[in-house]
């Protein structure tokens, strides 16, 4: 009698010993320490409950975008992926992901910048815990050594000033090429490096109030002025057209460097106090730059949304934020989470970069068609670059992202303005 009662109590306990729900992961195959900082976030996570237990897979991030489209075909996809934001529309037109409400309370997202949203058609896909920013990186004392003044958020270059002080510095004689802009770079960059330079002169890639209108905006008066701009860097040798090497600025063969804050840790390391950063320059409306890196989603076929959701509330918060940024360098996407760290908080030697993100960023156009978009965009740039009149190339664009757009029945857009269409 007593024996049969312990397998009774054993019985009833079975439910409360159970092994926690496995939670898929892919993510796609990076540097060291954003890897471990992943595979951190998921122990502090799996550590926190019982009921779930997330599992990760890396993929190399060659075949990443092409994995996740096989496994979608035969239903194999994991709970949660991680995409690069810009493609994020895409993954949610193709139906690969879902929406994030009600899953997710808007209080768990309520404080992120713009870095951390991912968006389609006003409804919320994926959040990220991190950015990168845009500035122009230069040395105290070399601009001192021409006269030059340091740019500040208060009094940033105008873009007409910026080519004067570019045009004295190769005059000089110190710099053959006194501006790089990451030349030997290819794809993603041109868009996330040079749209916003559009943005700031009052236009866009695209009229982002119905995601189908281009004409207009990527070939006004306003873009094609950009256009010019760019193509007169490199036609008055301010910027070398193809560079030998990526290492121009660290070697002291160029006065700027327009790149990303994945620099910053290095070139902190290299010249300490005499390194500056300053916005990039304005062309009539502010300074502004390209916004969101890689972020999390819940798959349509998740079986357990809930486990996934309870995941990204994690990942998002003040405290998960700060650890990412702490691990990574990265810029924090909240300012709670940026105030538990030592570079970012208010004070803090890399609090500007923060401060550039909160104020300057704007997210790339949130259209499945932005993949199209950024490839006619980066088409346009090389032609400039090799002489090409910007209004001709832009028309160009124009033509190619309008067919896209066209041939996809609006990537799920109404025709008039507006945003219809099943989410």
């Amino acid at each position: 009698m007593k024996h049969a009662f312990v397998i009774a109590l054993a019985a009833l306990a079975l439910p409360v010993l159970a092994a926690p729900v496995e939670i898929r992961l892919w993510r796609h195959d990076t540097g060291d320490a954003e890897m471990a900082a992943g595979r951190a976030a998921i122990e502090r996570f799996n550590r926190s409950q019982g009921r779930w237990k997330v599992v990760m897979e890396a993929i190399p991030q060659g075949s990443y975008t092409e994995s996740i489209t096989a496994a979608s075909l035969v239903r194999q996809l994991p709970c949660v992926i991680a995409m690069d934001q810009p493609t994020v529309p895409n993954f949610a037109w193709a139906g690969h992901i879902r929406p994030l409400a009600p899953l997710l309370p808007p209080a768990a997202v309520a404080s992120l910048l713009e870095g951390g949203r991912g968006t389609y058609k006003g409804q919320l896909y994926s959040v990220g815990q991190f950015d990168v920013v845009l500035a122009l990186f230069s040395r105290r004392s070399a601009l001192e050594a021409l006269g030059i003044r340091i740019a500040t958020m208060e009094r940033p270059y105008t873009a007409a000033e910026f080519h004067d002080v570019l045009a004295r510095a190769k005059k000089s004689g110190r710099y053959r090429f006194p501006l790089d802009l990451n030349g030997r770079f290819k794809g993603e960059w041109y868009s996330y490096a040079f749209s916003p330079w559009l943005q700031s002169a009052g236009t866009d890639l695209i009229d982002r109030e119905n995601y189908r209108r281009v004409d207009g905006l990527l070939n006004n008066d306003a873009a094609v002025a950009v256009g010019r701009y760019y193509g007169r860097l490199f036609k008055d040798r301010l910027v070398e057209r193809i560079p030998a090497d990526d290492k121009a600025f660290e070697q002291g063969r160029t006065l700027f460097h327009y790149t990303g804050s994945w620099k910053v840790r290095e070139y902190s390391r290299q010249f300490g106090a005499d390194l500056v950063a300053m916005p990039p320059p304005d062309f009539g409306k502010g300074p502004r730059i390209g916004a969101a890196s890689w972020q999390w989603g819940i798959t349509r076929g998740c079986r357990q949304p809930e486990g996934a959701a309870a995941f990204l509330a994690h990942l998002v918060t003040p405290e998960e934020i700060g650890a990412a940024s702490r691990d990574t360098g990265l810029v924090p996407v909240s300012e709670e989470g940026a105030a538990l760290t030592e570079h970012y908080r208010p004070g803090g030697d890399w609090r500007l970069y923060f401060e550039f993100a909160r104020r300057y960023a704007v997210v790339r156009p949130a259209s499945p068609g932005y993949p199209a978009m950024s490839s006619a965009f980066e088409k346009a740039l090389a032609d400039i670059r090799s002489g090409k009149d910007a209004a001709e190339a832009l028309d160009e664009a124009v033509e190619a992202i309008e067919h896209n757009i066209a041939r996809n029945n609006g990537y799920g857009f109404g025709a008039q303005g507006g945003k219809g269409g099943l989410p």
